[in-house]
């Protein structure tokens, strides 16, 4: 069953939607409560994160940096990295090429 278009759970407190992805480029959008986190991990792709509602505290490679609304961040291709909301948040995370272990299609 796809899960383009359709709202997940990912972590406890973050769901996120997957947009119809391109050939070597897909968006998606996620969503935090206050204090829900993404896991750190890695993976070989990059990511640029474009905060669109509340505050988000990322770790990458061991440096923190705190983003709110209208900003963002990038994440190079095999970085371990993380976040937390410090308070309600969503991001818009763009990745290039396509997360083929995230999509379903």
């Amino acid at each position: 069953m796809s899960n383009i278009n359709a709202w997940e759970n990912a972590e406890p407190g973050v769901k996120r939607k997957i947009f119809e992805p391109g050939a070597g480029l897909m968006m998606m959008e996620v969503h935090f409560e206050e204090g829900a986190e993404g896991y750190i991990h890695s993976h070989p792709h990059e990511q640029l994160s474009y905060c669109l509602k509340g505050k988000l505290e990322f770790t990458v490679d061991g440096d923190k940096k705190v983003i709110s609304v209208g900003e963002t961040i990038y994440i190079p291709s095999g970085a371990k990295h993380g976040c937390r909301a410090l308070e309600p948040s969503a991001l818009l995370d763009s990745f290039t090429p396509v997360r083929e272990d995230l999509v379903k299609r």
